[in-house]
């Protein structure tokens, strides 16, 4: 009697043994399953707010420039492969083309720019951006007149490696 109670308790103790092992292997893999980590990084975080308020401010920087008929300044957020598209012009690419392009625009008697940002929307990857809204152009034409342009814009923006936002492309066109 003592042999047979001891074999069964040998039996049950594999039994037990194994019960225990496979559960916990269940619950291990329910618990890598369920992770919010790929690759054991975790994801990184949603910075989108913060990218938005510095495309927003840095569109703040170039209208400071405009104003103040400020070359280096008004072109300081474009990329050097930068393209800009405007109305009635060539597409400036590169930074020295853009640079000549604003610099024909500051130079015009009477510039008041007005920007209107409607949005800017960051890509889930944070990577990318795009800015979108109205502008106002008023000048002084070769009579001294008053002359108004209105239209809309669209830039889009790419994040540097360091952090910063710089624009990569620039369009607009006018309502007219």
């Amino acid at each position: 009697m003592f042999v047979a109670d001891r074999g069964e308790d040998q039996t049950m103790s594999h039994a037990r043994s194994w019960l225990v092992a496979s559960f916990s292997a269940v619950v291990a893999l329910a618990g890598a399953g369920c992770s919010n980590q790929t690759g054991g990084t975790a994801a990184p975080a949603d910075t989108r707010a913060a990218d938005e308020a510095a495309i927003r401010a840095a569109t703040g920087t170039f209208d400071q420039g405009i104003a103040a008929k400020d070359l280096d300044k008004a072109v300081s957020s474009y990329q050097d492969d930068a393209v800009l598209f405007a109305p009635k012009a060539p597409a400036a690419v590169g930074i020295a083309a853009i640079r000549e392009a604003w610099k024909g625009l500051l130079g015009v008697p009477g510039l008041k720019m007005t920007l209107n940002i409607a949005s800017v929307d960051i890509a889930r990857s944070g990577d990318l951006a795009v800015e979108r809204g109205t502008f106002q152009i008023d000048t002084t034409d070769k009579d001294g007149k008053p002359a108004s342009e209105l239209g809309h814009f669209v830039i889009a923006w790419k994040k540097q490696a360091d952090g910063s936002w710089k624009v990569t492309a620039d369009t607009n066109a006018d309502d007219k």
